[in-house]
């Protein structure tokens, strides 16, 4: 793997496989929370706008560019970052990274356009509502964060999105679709050098005017301010009468951030063990296999440049609601005062490892986090480093992880009945 920053200041990461699919994406650190002086929700809306059309590329055009070749064109929006991401045959890669640039270089966001994706988007936000177990966690987090710019719903509201104008598009991508904010990363069959000297030559194409703004930081350089920022965590448990068949519920916390070091691995392999995507991560086997009280749990940990948010959700029938939390209160207090035996830590450990490796291998996995961490880090965390660290994991900082996260003294809970 090559990674490094050109003269403009985009970075840029290549990795060869032998795969005769080809995968790039290129990350833009602005997500919702830079939405400061906008709109609420225009990260997203300008997500989708992008594709609305360019200075030489109508949508239709756009839509169908890389569907001519079997490829495949998309984008998401995070809390923290705008990403659009491409996968192609290796021959057409040079095509797809120039559509990547273009879109964020260049859309015009046509009137016309922006009236018909506000019914989209729109449809986009009504369909969360009616998504009990997906919109519990947004309310959650908006809760949690209240008063922080993580609050904000990545989709917006209805009146907020109704507010996008054009002018407004353009200048939310003026003001943050610059170099020193994006990272170009590439998983493919190809000569790794060759690849960063398309880069080099694709940069000066796409930013030929642009120098290095120093005043623009890294999310590490930014989250020593941000730490400040962030609203003093007040306690809340709240119940929302829905009047659905199913509870749902999500219980959390505040949790370390990217920059947490030991204890941001810590966490990640404890709540893996409490409640990952195995049938024997802890609540997993004693809510759903054993005794078949909820229809899902899980525990997710959610890392942000200044802070993180570890929280259970479960979907269970109201009868049953009780004895879920009971059981897993239990559970968690377990793991918060037992320390786990070095078997059972070794295995946890093997199990992780495994389920790392195997997502790894997905090369559009592998595209999109290398761009995750360039903008996080600055370079590109190694499969080695990673696995080192999840190996020097203590029981005691598992125990301790959880002690931190399930502080019943600063523990949230929210309820949609």
């Amino acid at each position: 793997m090559i990674y490094g920053k050109t003269d403009c200041g985009l970075q840029y990461a290549v990795k060869r496989t032998g795969s005769a699919a080809a995968y790039c994406a290129l990350s833009i650190k602005c997500g919702t929370r830079d939405e400061a002086g906008y709109s609420q929700g225009i990260a997203h809306f300008t997500e989708h706008t992008l594709f609305k059309g360019t200075e030489k590329k109508s949508a239709p055009v756009i839509n169908s560019y890389l569907d001519k070749l079997g490829g495949e064109l998309n984008a998401f929006t995070t809390k923290e970052e705008i990403v659009l991401h491409a996968t192609v045959l290796v021959e057409d890669l040079p095509k797809a990274a120039n559509l990547l640039f273009e879109l964020a270089t260049s859309a015009t966001f046509p009137e016309s356009e922006i009236a018909i994706e506000k019914g989209v988007v729109i449809d986009e936000i009504n369909s969360y509502k009616d998504s009990p177990s997906e919109d519990i966690y947004d309310k959650f987090e908006e809760m949690l964060f209240a008063g922080h710019p993580l609050a904000s719903p990545i989709l917006g509201t209805t009146s907020s999105v109704k507010k996008i104008k054009r002018a407004e598009l353009l200048g939310f991508v003026r003001e943050k679709f610059i170099p020193e904010r994006m990272a170009f990363t590439v998983v493919a069959g190809i000569d790794e050098r060759k690849m960063v000297g398309f880069i080099r030559k694709m940069s000066q194409k796409w930013f030929p005017a642009s120098g290095l703004d120093s005043s623009v930081k890294s999310m590490k350089e930014d989250s020593s301010d941000s730490v400040l920022q962030l609203p003093p965590h007040t306690r809340f448990d709240k119940t929302v009468n829905k009047r659905n068949h199913q509870v749902n519920c999500v219980t959390g916390n505040t949790g370390p951030s990217l920059y947490g070091e030991d204890s941001r691995i810590a966490t990640i392999l404890m709540s893996n063990i409490l409640g990952g995507p195995a049938n024997n991560s802890i609540l997993n086997y004693v809510l759903r296999e054993k005794n078949g009280w909820v229809y899902g749990v899980e525990c997710t940990y959610t890392q942000y440049s200044d802070t993180g948010i570890v929280a259970v959700y479960l979907g269970c029938d109201k009868e049953n609601l009780e004895k879920c939390l009971a059981a897993a209160h239990r559970e968690i207090d377990r793991l918060r005062t037992v320390p786990l035996s070095p078997s059972r830590l070794a295995a946890a450990k093997k199990q992780f490892l495994g389920q790392m490796a195997i997502s790894s291998d997905n090369g559009e996995t592998q595209c999109l986090a290398m761009g995750k961490s360039l903008l996080a880090y600055g370079h590109v965390l190694s499969d080695e480093s990673t696995r080192e660290k999840i190996e020097s994991v203590s029981a005691e900082q598992i125990r301790n992880a959880a002690r931190d996260v399930f502080d019943e003294d600063r523990l949230s809970r929210l309820i949609f009945l």
